[in-house]
């Protein structure tokens, strides 16, 4: 099984990194872990619905340009189903069963555009909060490894 994330944006702060680093290497227990990183585009100052709008689609062009055609796609999104960390371990097994690779996109900091959300196998959030891009992309593999630790029947802490 690969995971892959295409995210948007760099990760700038020590921390995230160290983070990202710590669950990458706890993920390759159970997986082979891609994170794709592709450029996050510009936005003016006081940017119209318009600009955001181009901005966003600018970036979703790169997000495609990175997607792997065998692979199930989850577009991370706040108006995606809500799923718990048990829901996310039936997912990622029962999407083993015929893919394997799952791909999840994290949008840059005005979110995914309309074509890479359409694009997506499944549409999917950990809440109506926002979260900023780079603690999302912690956020996400944090909840991968938990998946895989439920998936094994494997304890870990609450």
């Amino acid at each position: 099984m690969n995971i892959n994330i295409i995210c948007v944006g760099k990760i700038k702060e020590k921390y995230f990194t160290a983070a990202i680093e710590e669950y990458s290497k706890r993920l390759s227990r159970f997986s082979r872990l891609n994170i794709i990183e592709v450029a996050d585009e510009k936005i003016p100052d006081n940017a119209s619905e318009k600009e955001c709008e181009i901005v966003k689609n600018k970036e979703g062009a790169k997000i495609i340009s990175k997607l792997s055609r065998d692979a199930y796609v989850i577009a991370m999104c706040i108006e995606g189903r809500e799923i718990s960390s048990e829901g996310l371990a039936e997912k990622i097994a029962a999407t083993s069963m015929t893919a394997s690779n799952i791909t999840f996109i994290i949008g840059g900091s005005l979110g995914l555009s309309d074509e890479v959300k359409q694009m997506a196998n499944h549409k999917m959030s950990f809440g109506k909060i926002t979260l900023p891009h780079q603690l999302m992309r912690v956020v996400l593999l944090e909840q991968v490894y938990r998946a895989f630790k439920i998936n094994n029947n494997e304890s870990y802490h609450k």
